[in-house]
């Protein structure tokens, strides 16, 4: 059983920051990569970043240079620092992370688990 609970989502005027952050709970033996999705109100659900275990990152070209993802592997968190926000960065935002738990036996298994979203909302 792992959660992953997402917060700091919320109103802000374009040009400002927001600092979202997504932590992991329950039986976890390891986490592999931690990525942030976003979906807009009438649009897809696209990635916007990811990260490695071991720090290696990427980003959507629509983020770059904006936004920045980071985790704190003792704390199973991953973070996502938003800065220049525009109207067009509206959206819930998920973290997702894949997942090594420990299964009866002793043994690991991975499964990809995705938080509840927080609201991201970009005033102009």
């Amino acid at each position: 059983q792992v959660q992953l609970v997402e917060s700091g989502g919320g109103l802000v005027q374009a040009g400002g920051s927001l600092r979202l952050s997504c932590t992991a709970s329950g039986s976890i033996f390891s986490i592999n990569d931690m990525r942030w999705f976003r979906q807009p109100p009438a649009g897809q659900r696209e990635q916007v970043a990811a990260i490695t275990s071991g720090g290696s990152t990427n980003y959507a070209d629509s983020v770059k240079g904006r936004f920045t993802i980071s985790r704190d592997n003792a704390k199973n968190t991953v973070f996502l620092q938003m800065n220049s926000l525009r109207p067009e960065d509206t959206a819930v935002y998920y973290c997702n992370a894949d997942v090594l738990i420990e299964v009866p036996g002793g043994r690991q298994r991975e499964y990809r688990y995705w938080g509840q979203g927080t609201q991201v909302t970009i005033s102009s």
